[in-house]
């Protein structure tokens, strides 16, 4: 199976719930079934595996998630399948869901029991007709490019009054901005809240230059430890942090000083803590689904290393995961960003020039967050990849970034 969580953002760039993209095999080897049913033969929806394996707090934080279904999985016994409670649950369903007896029927049925509804894919002249459908919709998936939102709000305040409109196909922060500013929607999705800087902003904040010369302390080749902890210690909130992590990691009498805790995690850990508590730091005034999308990228590349054969480069593909948003979080272009902070050769020729052994790796990460499971079947059929391996490096991922959050 493969599956992936895409975000839901409101007015104010803050995640309001996320989207199930999932498939259960390659349709790429199995190209006549690609873009019909996401289930199996029993009627189950991919989507709610991932969620009833994972979770509702670790895939969302308990926000909303939306799953697709169809006209074949809309029967199917949503509670044998997935525990979570049906507030948190939106059903997403496209056209082939008719405005017909039987799904209308079945349709005030899962209302009744409580769980959120959604629709996508209509078209416009397919709005009154499915008039019976959309009455009960609590939310509608519409392309933005396709439709005037002047009208769209006049006749859906008339029409639907309770339904919320979502923007999709958001691809750039312009028109991100532009249609908040116009008004009308309610959510937005696309990557838009990803897209590279083009040209720099501003300066680096003074605070941001001490980060980025421990980043450089840490990433030098052999760096020192008592260098690195030295510079820890002139931020509080690192040091607090680290000292935090270091007493849960020891049962004996407690840590002395910051040096102290950097000789305990060791080099490598050192190193690695450094980087993911830096990027959190860096990001701090950003979305958090930007850090939230750096620190998921660096752990799946991470575990996607032996797949890819890779293993004896773990260590810079969970560096070149987190760095690959670090133009957004200096508000520099890519390559201003990665002449102030230092990498390895290879990291480089990823984030810059899409070259060199982590290439198709940064390339593999950013396919499957997108949920391109046609290439992404394509990349895996390509370097003789089996789906279990890749679906269980993104859900540990997942579970990863929980852990790293718990208090």
């Amino acid at each position: 199976m493969l599956a992936t969580l895409i975000p839901l953002f409101d007015a104010e760039m803050s995640v309001s719930g996320y989207s199930v993209f999932a498939q259960k095999a390659n349709y790429f080897l199995k190209p006549g079934l690609n873009g019909t049913i996401r289930l199996d033969g029993a009627g189950n929806v991919t989507g709610m595996d991932l969620i009833d394996s994972m979770g509702i707090e670790t895939l969302s934080g308990e926000k909303e998630v939306f799953v697709e279904i169809n006209n074949i999985s809309i029967f199917a016994d949503l509670d044998a399948q997935c525990s979570a409670p049906h507030e948190k649950l939106v059903l997403l369903m496209d056209h082939t869901v008719k405005p017909e007896a039987m799904y209308i029927n079945r349709v005030k049925e899962l209302k009744s029991l409580g769980y959120g509804l959604a629709v996508r894919k209509l078209q416009i002249d397919q709005f009154e007709p499915y008039k019976p459908l959309l009455q009960m919709m609590d939310f509608i998936l519409l392309d933005h490019k396709k439709i005037r939102i002047e009208s769209a709000k006049i006749y859906f305040s008339k029409q639907y009054p309770n339904i919320r409109l979502c923007a999709v196909n958001v691809d750039t922060q312009e028109e991100y901005d532009k249609l908040v500013a116009h008004g009308g929607y309610d959510l937005y999705e696309g990557a838009f809240f990803r897209m590279p800087i083009q040209q720099s902003e501003r300066e680096i904040a003074p605070l941001k230059v001490n980060y980025i010369e421990l980043l450089n302390v840490v990433n030098a080749p052999d760096y020192d430890l008592t260098d690195a902890a030295d510079v820890v210690g002139r931020d509080t909130a690192l040091v607090v942090s680290m000292l935090e992590m270091v007493n849960r990691m020891t049962v004996a009498g407690g840590v002395s000083s910051v040096r102290h805790a950097a000789a305990m995690l060791g080099q490598k850990e050192l190193k690695k803590w450094i980087n993911t508590a830096i990027t959190k730091e860096l990001l701090a005034d950003k979305p958090s689904e930007i850090m939230r999308l750096s620190l998921l990228r660096a752990k799946f590349a991470e575990n996607l290393a032996k797949i890819f054969e890779l293993a004896q480069m773990s260590q810079e593909l969970f560096l070149m995961g987190l760095f690959s948003v670090l133009d957004i979080m200096l508000d520099k272009t890519m390559e201003e960003a990665l002449e102030m902070v230092k990498v390895s050769k290879p990291i480089q020729d990823a984030l810059l020039r899409d070259e060199g052994p982590l290439a198709p790796v940064l390339n593999f990460v950013k396919e499957y967050e997108n949920a391109s499971w046609q290439e992404v079947s394509r990349l895996m059929v390509l370097s003789n990849i089996d789906m279990d391996p890749v679906y269980e490096a993104y859900t540990d991922s997942l579970k990863w970034y929980r852990e790293l959050f718990k208090s």
